[in-house]
């Protein structure tokens, strides 16, 4: 396991778990943030301008397709979050909403999001954390 695939993983994991955790303490915040975000373009620009960004950086740094679960989920992340962040650059709003955050049901399938979201963290952390990289 190479040294960037563990730092990744537990970056990754330990940012999705703490971003899970504030979000399902303050559902009817969280929901309505991610409403306003979809329906103004110019923050949704940004915001996509910044998933570009990441996702590049994860792409070009990290693109490993083997070597077991931990890398290849690091690099499923990155190549997902160029996707989204490109998606929110040229799709309108009403449409970004739908592609991206499953529109109308997204307060409805809230909870389940946010149990992929904690979930997927506490893998990632525990891979990362559990997993030595190799020397140098």
């Amino acid at each position: 396991m190479t040294a960037r695939s563990v730092f990744l993983g537990r970056l990754l994991g330990l940012y999705l778990i703490l971003i899970a955790i504030p979000m399902a303490a303050n559902q009817q915040s969280t929901v309505a943030t991610v409403e306003a975000l979809v329906h103004n373009a110019p923050l949704l620009f940004v915001v996509g301008l910044i998933l570009v960004a990441v996702g590049l950086a994860t792409i070009l740094s990290h693109n490993i397709w083997s070597g077991g679960a931990l890398p290849v989920i690091v690099t499923l992340i990155g190549w997902l979050t160029l996707l989204k962040g490109l998606l929110f650059l040229f799709l309108p709003p009403p449409e970004a909403v739908g592609v991206i955050i499953w529109g109308k049901a997204y307060e409805q399938f809230f909870y389940a999001d946010v149990a992929i979201v904690f979930l997927l963290g506490v893998y990632l952390t525990y891979a990362g954390f559990r997993s030595r990289p190799a020397k140098a």
